[in-house]
């Protein structure tokens, strides 16, 4: 009974509640400062033994600080003397296919595209009107000719009656012009005779040259004439064929020596882009005269074309070998730097050090230079790795890959 009738313990009063909450704070609060004094110690502190062990290899080894590079030898070899420049291709023979006479086209027997021999039938003209004017002439041939033989029989018995004065001397020599007149009748129509007969064969026409034909340019059943434009068609000599480029004047004096020296000078042909060998040919011959627009001469190069892969009006780069430099030394064009005082390069010295080389250079095929003054064969020089190098400083060169640990 007094249990229940106890009152009830009094709630905790406002100003001791405070006293916890404000110790939590101060600890989480130093925790806090504690963990970013440590995170700051850790990550601003001087990695002694980083500096240690980095200080102890650049005491210990100068590799560290050498640069880098690649190298190669200049050696002596050979030169090849080749000037490029752009050339066509010309046909040696290139013909226009035409007829001679008058007449409709009664047969066309080629293929466009078809190779043909000198002499083969390409097409016929009607002939039936050759052929009457030639029955024609033959008449009056045989006419003219009875005649001439009459005259000259009155002619030789006038000559017989005027030694026996049995005859006018008038008589007798008008009778001797009557035998020239009917003589050059007689041969004026053998003339004409021959000249049917010639019509005759023009209406049968052949192939000129050996080659290949192009396309047509006129149907069976065409009336053509002599002389008209385009002709049947074209027809190329295809092998072998040549290729016609310039040559600047000021390189005419060295190409024209080798040129009488060796009769004839060995010349590529490339395809247009310059990356691509197609046929290997020679020069023979010279243009006549220099083009004073130009500046250039122009010259033929002759190539067997076996496998027609030079075609007429083809654009073609022309390689022609002038001649080859000997025993001359060969540097790396990648090696060669340009400076204020011209060109030079790096060269190691064997203490593993750089100088600097000037250089004078000859020609170049865009991976070797012929180098005539400041460097000696067994030099190494520097082709990789010169954008940081100057006189004097270290270079290392890495060793080369192991063939079978090549990747």
């Amino acid at each position: 009974m007094d249990e229940h009738n106890k009152a009830p313990s009094t709630p905790p009063s406002s100003t001791q509640a405070p006293a916890p909450s404000r110790r939590r704070k101060l600890v989480l609060t130093g925790v806090g400062v504690a963990a970013i004094g440590i995170l700051g110690f850790a990550f601003l502190r001087p990695h002694s033994g980083d500096n240690a062990g980095h200080g102890g290899k650049h005491g210990t080894s100068a590799d560290a600080e050498k640069q880098p590079v690649a190298v190669q030898t200049v050696k002596a070899g050979s030169m090849p003397v080749v000037l490029t420049e752009l050339g066509t291709v010309i046909p040696i023979t290139n013909v226009t296919v035409q007829t001679r006479v008058d007449g409709y086209l009664m047969e066309v027997l080629f293929k466009e595209g078809q190779h043909v021999h000198k002499g083969d039938l390409l097409a016929i003209i009607d002939p039936r009107p050759y052929q009457v004017l030639l029955e024609q002439y033959e008449g009056q041939l045989e006419r003219d000719q009875a005649q001439l033989d009459q005259a000259r029989v009155d002619n030789a018995r006038y000559q017989k009656l005027i030694r026996q004065d049995s005859i006018d001397a008038k008589t007798a020599r008008d009778q001797q012009f009557t035998v020239k007149q009917l003589e050059g009748t007689v041969k004026s129509d053998q003339a004409q005779v021959d000249n049917e007969k010639l019509q005759l064969i023009y209406c049968h026409i052949t192939a000129p040259v050996d080659g290949r034909i192009g396309i047509r340019a006129v149907d069976r059943g065409n009336y053509v004439t002599a002389g008209q434009s385009g002709g049947l068609a074209v027809l190329a000599q295809m092998q072998p064929i040549s290729v016609i480029f310039t040559l600047p004047q000021d390189q005419l004096p060295q190409v024209a020596d080798e040129l009488r020296a060796h009769k004839e000078l060995s010349v590529e042909a490339w395809n247009s882009t310059n990356t691509s060998k197609i046929a290997d040919g020679t020069v023979s011959a010279l243009d006549s005269e220099i083009d004073t627009a130009t500046g250039t001469v122009r010259l033929r190069a002759i190539f067997p074309n076996a496998d027609e892969h030079l075609f007429p009006n083809q654009f073609v780069n022309a390689r022609l070998l002038v001649r080859t430099l000997d025993n001359v030394l060969l540097l790396p064009a990648t090696a060669i730097q340009t400076g204020p005082s011209g060109l030079f390069v790096y060269v190691v010295k064997a203490d593993n050090t750089v100088t600097v080389k000037p250089v004078t250079t000859g020609i170049s095929d865009g991976t070797n230079t012929v180098v005539t003054t400041g460097l000696n064969a067994g030099d190494k020089v520097v082709t990789d790795g010169t954008d940081h190098l100057r006189e004097g400083i270290g270079v290392s060169i890495p060793a080369a890959p192991a063939s079978g640990n090549a990747p």
